[in-house]
């Protein structure tokens, strides 16, 4: 595993979700004011969580994997994660209540189309 490799797995995250916006309608990068009211929370707390863990000595990166990129105490990668991962959860959560509303709406046309048919 090089430098790179992390913040490359968080850009294959993105990538292999980026489907479930647009066949799925998941509208969750369409939704900027929405999107940011639910990032700003995790990456605030996970961010001060982190900082603090890492002045503390409770945890440390290796430098072997990380890009050397810091903000403050934090590695870039750890900030990139808590974007991304939430980013991919929402678009899962949304994808799944999409596929969940077009099933009920095709189960109500069966069973309107059966209770016609008596």
């Amino acid at each position: 595993m090089g430098h790179w490799d992390y913040l490359g797995l968080m850009a294959a995250c993105l990538l292999i979700t980026l489907p479930l916006e647009l066949v799925f309608s998941a509208r969750v990068y369409r939704r900027w004011p929405l999107l940011l009211t639910a990032l700003l929370p995790v990456v605030i707390v996970f961010s001060a969580w982190d900082i603090i863990a890492i002045a503390r000595d409770h945890w440390t990166y290796n430098p072997r994997f990380v890009t050397g990129i810091d903000l403050g105490s934090l590695p870039l990668e750890e900030l990139v994660f808590f974007l991304v991962i939430p980013v991919c959860a929402l678009l899962s959560y949304e994808a799944v209540g999409t596929t969940i509303g077009w099933a009920e709406r095709r189960l109500a046309r069966r069973r309107k189309a059966r209770s016609d048919d008596r």
